[in-house]
């Protein structure tokens, strides 16, 4: 069942970042979609949903990373709002604050990450059930189920298939967007194969070193491709491979945002200084690694 919101409470919740730690390209439907595979966790950084009573539905915009949102009705939040409440017949109305942290168009999910939160609090305020909250979300986009399932999971087909990921070692990401936005389908234009095969399901091990060891199998297979549209991606990988305590650095969906696996939380925090300092106009965040997305914003 969702979760229960008081009545005329606010309710207010992290849109954490999606971070696929492998993203591998296995095919491609007649229809032009092409199949993935991908293990998805989060950051435990992002946007903050506040979704509170209201006449109508109504939408505002703050946070210092707001340009470049749409502010109307284009806005994948209202649209999953109106969505919902055409599919329940439900007249009440909302209030949702977006308050934007994440950087657009960068390959964390930040819209979709938003689409789900903003499901599950007005499936709070208007008391409707998780599984109706699931069947709309596939409608709303290819990464909104899984931003709604909130959990590491392995993700397959077009984004439709969820399952829940093997139990993940404690780790730190440290996530870097050195400020240029690549839209997803020119990176998928960009991909000229081979496919990849798949892959048996990875032993995560109990430590954010075993975990960078079973990755070492796994790739992103639109690294490539991005690279060749930003170039700067590679930059971005190279700084964080030269972070001494980093075990692992990899682009994270269709990018240009690269992420940094490290042990600690002082590995992690130290690395994201270092490439702050050299790179002032990049966005760079140190931040756990999320495994249940619920549990983290209790």
């Amino acid at each position: 069942m969702a979760e229960r919101q008081p009545a005329g409470s606010a309710l207010e919740r992290p849109a954490l970042a999606k971070i696929n730690l492998y993203l591998h390209v296995v095919g491609r439907r007649p229809d032009g979609y092409h199949l993935l595979e991908s293990l998805i966790v989060f950051a435990g950084v992002g946007d903050r949903i506040t979704v509170a009573p209201a006449p109508t539905l109504m939408f505002r915009l703050e946070g210092p990373r707001q340009a470049g949102v749409p502010a109307n009705d284009d806005n994948l939040m209202m649209r999953a709002a109106r969505a919902l409440a055409a599919a329940e017949g439900i007249t009440a109305g909302a209030t949702i604050t977006l308050a934007k942290h994440l950087p657009t168009a960068a390959g964390i999910g930040g819209g979709s990450s938003d689409a789900a939160t903003t499901l599950r609090g007005l499936g709070a305020l208007w008391s409707v059930d998780d599984a109706r909250l699931a069947a709309l979300a596939p409608t709303l986009g290819a990464d909104v189920p899984v931003c709604l399932f909130g959990r590491a999971a392995l993700m397959s087909g077009i984004g439709e298939r969820i399952e829940a990921a093997p139990a993940l070692p404690l780790a730190w990401l440290v996530l870097v967007n050195p400020g240029v936005a690549l839209a997803t389908p020119p990176v998928f234009s960009a991909f000229k194969g081979p496919f990849s095969t798949s892959i048996p399901k990875l032993d995560p091990g109990r430590d954010a070193a075993s975990l960078a060891r079973a990755l070492d199998a796994t790739r992103n297979d639109l690294q490539e491709p991005a690279i060749t549209l930003a170039p700067v991606v590679a930059e971005t990988l190279a700084a964080l491979r030269a972070q001494p305590d980093c075990l692992l650095a990899r682009m994270s969906g269709s990018g240009a945002t690269c992420f940094g696996l490290f042990t600690t939380a002082e590995a992690a925090t130290r690395s994201a200084t270092a490439i702050r300092v050299a790179q002032p106009t990049w966005w760079v965040e140190a931040a756990p690694l999320v495994t249940d997305v619920r549990r983290f914003a209790a």
